[in-house]
């Protein structure tokens, strides 16, 4: 791998994690396109996944230190943060059953390429769908266990190259009639467990990187935090505007474009 497709993965994945087109489907398409590109096991997307996750971190700390002080603290919103804090545990636990049992096949999933572009198929009418029959206006202190275990469940079934994580579970959200920016910022908050529990279990590839290409990785890892954070501001702005049509159509036609040339 060379420093130029280091930082040009980099980018698309800091670009297209919380915009909901999935991360995880460009890389692998651009990947199959790439000429010589080889990563041990899926370390290299991890660390990249890790990088994004660290704009979440600096994006949302407020809300992340309020969450993490919220059980030794005994003023009036730590009960709420408390209760979130608890959603988001829940939420994490059906993601980690379908990680972990499944982990081997989704990681063979992501050299089918035509199955890629047709979950970016999926993912674009689950967006269409949710946008067209959102409904209600649920703040985050209405979230509840159900909301949790859906939105988990859905976590873990993006693991699937070309279903997007934030896309497919902002829009479980909203059938479920949470408001918009709530569902976005669950989102957001619920990747953090998963991710930092995929990059411990893709650790043990680390030994098999050349330490020649060990700059690589950590300069593509850099590049995703940088466009991340770019990218969290878009999308909270979409949300607000209601406007993921347009995404359901770019799903869609990229879907459409990347099967006809690789089926």
């Amino acid at each position: 791998m060379t420093l130029l497709q280091a930082i040009l993965l980099g980018l698309i994945q800091g670009l297209t994690e919380f915009l909901p087109v999935s991360s995880s489907g460009h890389l692998a398409i651009v990947q199959h396109f790439l000429p010589g590109f080889d990563q041990p096991g899926l370390l290299f997307d991890v660390l990249l996944h890790l990088g994004t996750m660290l704009a979440v971190v600096l994006y949302f700390r407020r809300e992340l230190g309020n969450l993490l002080s919220s059980p030794f603290r005994r003023d009036a919103e730590a009960q709420t943060h408390r209760r979130l804090l608890t959603l988001l545990l829940a939420a994490s636990v059906p993601t980690a059953i379908i990680g972990l049992t499944f982990k081997d096949f989704f990681e063979g999933l992501f050299e089918n390429i035509p199955l890629v572009a047709l979950m970016l198929l999926v993912t674009g009418t689950l967006l269409f769908i949710s946008e067209k029959f959102r409904r209600g206006n649920r703040r985050e202190e209405q979230l509840n266990l159900i909301d949790a275990l859906v939105v988990g469940t859905v976590q873990g079934c993006a693991i699937i190259p070309g279903i997007s994580r934030s896309g497919s579970t902002i829009a479980a959200l909203l059938l479920r009639g949470v408001d918009g920016e709530t569902a976005a910022r669950f989102s957001f908050l619920l990747a953090l467990p998963a991710v930092l529990g995929a990059a411990l279990l893709s650790m043990r590839h680390l030994q098999e990187v050349a330490t020649v290409e060990l700059p690589q990785y950590l300069a593509g890892t850099g590049v995703a935090f940088i466009a991340g954070m770019l990218s969290i501001h878009c999308l909270m702005a979409v949300i607000r505007r209601r406007r993921l049509f347009a995404f359901a159509i770019y799903c869609w036609v990229a879907g459409t474009v990347v099967f006809a040339l690789t089926f």
